[in-house]
């Protein structure tokens, strides 16, 4: 009785609410003709054996895969003590009920402890909305740090300073698991090389954000996804590795995780020691004279990074999650640079500048998180999170100056400054999201509010017969407080086979308070801004056939200048060279236009087009006759002319490509103070990557990636290259990976370029140390098994959504 009331419920629901809901069914058998109860199944694509969706098969063996889209598959089912059956590849239409056959599992004596369910991701995954770079299963990513990964990120590019370009446009948003960063500039770089790649699962490119996202972030969004061990019982992993290029470099990690049917608990730990060098030189003409700097760089990183969270399930809809992270970062670097002076006319050397820098810091991060999750019939969900980051910044630096005479020995005169610069950052958000079904297709509201504080302090010391003497001039505190209350609607409706629409637009307002309080006369030591945004977007995708869909976008967006930028202190590379904030700076607002073409769910082509009014981007620009600041300003215009093409394939049974080219066009336009800019510039990106499968378990790879020469500011910078390789080899019933790895093999990475800016003209290049030979060695143990879903009466991939 019990089983035919299970039946009539789920035949009451497809004819109810699921008689347009593209499904997938079936049962799974012993070889009695029983139902299999709680085996998992797993919906494949045939093409390169990724999953699609998951599931755990009913009291009565019954399983159901709901919203399935059109295409060709295959399903995987095992469960223990059985041999795992694979069915045939079968079309799938994505209409109405597809019922597969009874797939029946034959029983085995082996030992348990060898029946292991296996199921891969490719490197790269194309989707509709955004690419998807698994770093788990690439090799060449072992050893790496975030921002480094990032550069071999398809379409992404790191530029000398270390921001973000995304398809030749700045203005990039860095989410962690969902989360926008607070950080920007050299806070989010730094923080950004000390998350190593063990911690992370996935980074996802996101070039065309719905009104669920915050309107920040012109580019787009790169979401950086954090690993989170979905097994059930007792379970975790360690890893250590090792990279030497001119100097050594350390890194390990460990993780835990514990999952039973009302909760789960997991931890994790991760560390990173190294000694790092660079160099640069920077060539300019300026005021009569020629200044030729070559600057050496060595500095030491000490990282550590912890994350601890509960998730309870009260029931089948109910979820509260607690989550803890930090990071904890310590530094200290040397730099010494040796500047030729010479005359402009006559070429001949009259002084030189010794100048060194040494910068201690410590930067640490620690955020809380409370969030409720509800997942409740007919696609109800709701979801609400609270935040509260909190960010400790303290540096100081000893900068001595000291000029000699033409025959290198003399010394003219020495001047030598220090500076104490500790920054403190809280940032609070609450955040609500809510969908359900309505008039056919899916709404989706939320709010959300976010205040932030800094205070920024800078102390500058003369320092006088070796004593720090504070020079009252050049010091100051900058106070930022910023809040913004959003709210977004979207709607998104799939009309036929053919058609699916989605609108949306998000409101957001924004009050700011930037006070400079300096004993230096200025008429402008507050800087207040209070304005409401509308931000739509709207998208239409159409199926023309089996093989072939478009979709058509177009979204508005603000970047808001990050705190760094904001803060006027000078950070100097020697006396004669420097970088400094501008509390001036006001927000960069893009329209974004793009036509995107995808042929047999893989190749996809984005036609796009994006005006960005006041673009903000750092120049280099001539304080006086001597003197040259690198700063933030606003430009009038940048018009962005893009195509991209992706493609993943297969060769062979054992070599996998994908492959991804960014064309544009960049326009930068800008009249400041009677000082023009106006620069073109063609562009490319192009990255590649070779998967090779061999005998015996061995997994080789080959990528690189290509940038052409662009624009940054008000600079043409030159090409980049690199090419990298790496093997792996699993052991031990493959609990035990080794990777080995070399990056950067032709030492191609680095960076260069030239501006020619009113009365100055530069041109600049450098390394770092970009190739470097790596050595990873992870173990997993405990319970791989999937034997504890028992207890769970939903599929892995609802667990997985509802786990924060």
């Amino acid at each position: 009785m019990k089983h035919i009331f299970t039946h009539l419920l789920v035949l009451s629901y497809f004819l109810t609410f699921g008689k347009n809901d593209p499904t997938i069914s079936g049962t799974v058998l012993d070889d009695q003709g029983q139902g299999i109860p709680y085996a998992t199944i797993l919906l494949q694509k045939s093409m390169d054996s990724s999953m699609v969706k998951a599931d755990i098969s009913d009291d009565h063996g019954d399983y159901i895969f709901l919203n399935v889209s059109a295409g060709n598959y295959f399903i995987e089912v095992s469960y223990i003590g059985f041999s795992s059956v694979q069915t045939e590849p079968f079309d799938f239409d994505g209409r109405g009920i597809l019922n597969i056959p009874s797939i029946t599992l034959k029983s085995q004596a082996e030992d348990l402890a060898e029946v292991v369910v296996k199921s891969s991701r490719p490197i790269v995954e194309v989707q509709p909305d955004k690419t998807v770079f698994n770093i788990d299963g690439s090799v060449n990513a072992e050893g790496n740090n975030a921002l480094e990964l990032l550069r071999k990120s398809p379409g992404v590019v790191v530029d000398n300073n270390e921001n973000l370009i995304l398809q030749g446009k700045n203005g990039v948003q860095v989410f962690i698991d969902g989360k926008k960063s607070p950080l920007s500039g050299d806070d989010l770089a730094n923080y950004l090389k000390s998350m190593q790649s063990t911690e992370i699962d996935a980074i996802e490119i996101i070039t065309n954000p719905s009104a669920k996202y915050d309107a920040e972030g012109n580019a787009g969004i790169i979401n950086i996804r954090l690993k989170k061990n979905q097994n059930l019982g007792f379970n975790g992993s360690v890893s250590g590795g090792y990279r030497y290029a001119k100097n050594p470099k350390y890194n390990g990690s460990a993780a835990i995780n514990y999952r039973e049917k009302y909760f789960n608990t997991f931890g994790s730990y991760n560390v990173y020691s190294g000694d790092n060098s660079s160099n640069f030189f920077l060539y300019r003409e300026q005021g009569g004279n020629i200044y030729d700097q070559n600057n050496e760089e060595r500095f030491h990183h000490q990282n550590q990074s912890f994350r601890l969270g509960t998730d309870l399930f009260l029931d089948k809809k109910n979820t509260v999650g607690f989550l803890i992270d930090g990071t904890m970062n310590t530094s200290n670097s040397l730099s010494n640079s040796h500047t030729n002076i010479s005359g402009l006319n006559d070429g001949i050397i009259d002084s030189f500048l010794l100048a060194s820098n040494a910068m201690e810091g410590t930067r640490d991060n620690i955020n809380f998180n409370l969030n409720y999750a509800y997942q409740g019939e007919h696609d109800k969900s709701l979801n609400f999170d609270l935040d509260y980051g909190l960010y400790r910044n303290n540096n100081s630096s000893y900068q001595p100056n000291q000029y000699l005479d033409a025959d290198g020995k003399t010394v003219l005169f020495e001047r030598t400054f220090k500076n104490v610069t500790p920054t403190d950052i809280d940032i609070y958000t609450a955040k609500l999201d809510y969908e359900t079904n309505l008039a056919g297709g899916k709404l989706a509201l939320g709010t959300k509010t976010s205040t932030v504080k800094t205070d920024n302090t800078f102390d500058n010391f003369d320092i006088i017969e070796g004593s720090p003497v504070k020079n009252a001039d050049r010091s100051n505190v900058f106070a930022y407080s910023e809040n913004v209350n959003a709210a977004y609607s979207s709607w998104q409706k799939k009309f036929n086979d053919k058609i699916n629409i989605n609108i949306g637009v998000r409101v957001e307002h924004t009050h700011s308070m930037g006070d400079l309080t300096s004993t230096q006369n200025s008429a402008n030591k507050v800087v207040e801004r209070d304005y409401i945004d509308f931000f739509p977007s709207a998208g239409i995708t159409w199926q023309s056939n089996q093989d072939n869909s478009w979709r058509l976008a177009y979204s508005r967006r603000i970047d808001r200048p990050s705190y760094q930028d904001l803060n006027p202190f000078e950070l100097k590379l020697d006396e004669l060279t420097f970088k400094r904030g501008n509390p001036f700076l006001s927000p960069q607002y893009s329209n974004s236009y793009a036509l995107t073409h995808t042929y047999k769910y893989t190749l996809n082509s984005t036609l796009s087009y994006t005006i960005i009014n006041d673009l903000f981007t750092e120049i280099t620009d001539a304080v006086d006759d001597r003197t040259t600041t690198l700063t933030s300003v606003n430009l009038a215009q940048q018009t962005n002319l893009a195509l991209s093409v992706s493609y993943p394939f297969n060769l062979t049974k054992w070599w996998n490509v994908y492959t991804t080219l960014t064309a544009y066009r960049i326009h930068n336009e800008a009249n400041l103070e009677g000082k023009i800019i106006d620069l073109n510039a063609n562009a490319l990106n192009f990255y590649g990557q070779n998967t090779f499968l061999l005998p015996k378990g061995f997994k080789a790879e080959l990528s690189g990636w290509y940038n052409a020469p662009s624009l940054w500011g008000n600079w043409v910078t030159n090409s980049q290259y690199d090419v990298s390789a790496g093997i792996s080899k699993k052991f031990w019933n493959d609990a035990a990976t080794i990777k080995i790895s070399i990056s950067d093999i032709f030492y191609t990475n680095g960076w260069g370029g030239e501006s020619n800016f009113g009365n100055l003209y530069m041109r600049g290049g450098g390394n770092w140390e970009s190739r470097q030979i790596r050595v990873n060695f992870s173990y997993l143990f405990g319970n791989k098994q999937v034997k504890a879903a028992r207890s769970r009466q939903t599929g892995i991939e609802d667990e997985q959504n509802r786990v924060k």
